[in-house]
């Protein structure tokens, strides 16, 4: 009777388990299942710069790209730099692999200072911006790729159910963030 028990615990766990991994995309398990290099390539149309990037060599982050990360992702307003999340890496590049896609990625926001993000919650254009915002915290972005509808983006980022995700069809983009799943 106890080997009886012991092989239906086995059965439960596993069927569990392989429950589990069906409810995900394929694409996103293969990303987040194999340890293979990360590369992003990306536009700042704010400054101008691109950046092609390999952020994770396949075992661990490489500290010099998150440095070069960090300055591209920069409140260029203030020119102030703070250490962006590597999780907020991690789910773009899952949501590259989950749109099949390797065009840059247009950044519009990455971090904001607080005094950048209180001059822009001012702004009566600007009243979609939050007060104690994720963008302050190097925890969000505003992007979109070119060529990828906003709302292809919008759902693949909502299907990874990583983080906050925004929707800005009349500005242009769509806000990722690390903080709790959630969406607007």
């Amino acid at each position: 009777m106890a080997n009886f028990d012991l092989q239906r615990r086995k059965l439960l766990v596993f069927g569990g388990a392989a429950a589990g991994l069906a409810l995900l995309p394929g694409s996103a398990l293969a990303s987040v299942s194999t340890s293979r290099p990360r590369v992003l390539t990306l536009n700042n149309l704010h400054t101008g710069e691109t950046l092609k990037t390999e952020f994770f060599n396949g075992k661990n982050y490489d500290q010099d790209e998150l440095v070069r990360l960090n300055h591209f992702f920069r409140d260029y307003r203030a020119n102030k730099i703070k250490n962006i999340d590597p999780t907020l890496f991690d789910q773009l590049y899952r949501l590259q692999t989950m749109l099949e896609n390797n065009k840059p990625i247009q950044l519009i926001s990455g971090y904001r200072s607080l005094a950048t993000n209180n001059m822009l919650r001012g702004k009566s254009k600007s009243s979609g911006v939050a007060k104690h915002s994720y963008h302050t915290l190097g925890q969000a972005m505003d992007f979109h790729i070119d060529g990828i509808s906003l709302s292809n983006i919008r759902k693949a980022a909502l299907k990874m159910r990583a983080g906050g995700v925004g929707y800005y069809p009349r500005s242009n983009f769509v806000h990722i963030d690390t903080g709790p799943v959630r969406h607007w």
